[in-house]
């Protein structure tokens, strides 16, 4: 898993490949005559928590293959993470559509993974800064970016249960959402046969 990096971070990133490649390790005084100390310190601290370099020992680095670390870009990392959330969430419309099937229905890809979850209004300011502190893309009712990202939906109050691990709407709430779009005629179709009506 890698997540997006200032320029800065890609530049040093960069120097650090070019000169060591994958396979050859380092230590944080190769940045030493062209930064000072805590400009130093923050570069390897951002490189590491970003998954470019991987500390290999108290001292000494390596860099990820840029394939990898550009793939690792675009990891599905959302599921995990909400489950540290420390308040009320639900998945909603299309993700909960995808929950309640099996996950015979799939809404996401590479290019485009969003995530629909219903949220408690007076929490929003709470789930801006779980979604920022995780680096994960997010918007409140409407948005979209390359990859994944989260809408969020505000509610007063509402319902879920949990389904596969993860807070979702109840079922026929599910359904009702689903019976409005013929796209989810298919995803509709498992439900309706796992569950009945």
């Amino acid at each position: 898993m890698t997540i997006e990096i200032p320029q800065y971070g890609l530049k040093a990133y960069a120097l650090l490949f070019s000169r060591h490649g994958s396979q050859e390790k380092f230590i944080q005084s190769e940045l030493d005559w062209i930064v000072s100390p805590s400009m130093k310190k923050k570069i390897f601290s951002l490189l590491v928590r970003a998954g470019w370099i991987r500390k290999n020992s108290r001292q000494t680095y390596s860099c990820l293959r840029p394939a990898d670390a550009i793939r690792g870009l675009l990891d599905f990392r959302v599921p995990d993470i909400i489950t540290r959330a420390e308040k009320t969430y639900a998945f909603t419309r299309s993700s909960a559509v995808e929950i309640w099937s099996d996950f015979s229905y799939m809404q996401r890809g590479l290019e485009k993974s969003p995530y629909f979850i219903k949220v408690l209004k007076k929490d929003i300011s709470y789930w801006k800064a779980f979604f920022n502190r995780n680096e994960i893309p997010h918007y409140t009712h409407s948005g979209g970016t390359i990859g994944e990202f989260v809408i969020m939906v505000p509610v007063r109050a509402f319902s879920c249960v949990e389904k596969n691990g993860f807070e979702v709407d109840p079922l026929e709430e599910t359904r009702t959402y689903a019976r409005s779009n013929d796209a989810y005629a298919y995803a509709l179709g498992y439900i309706r046969k796992k569950y009945g009506a």
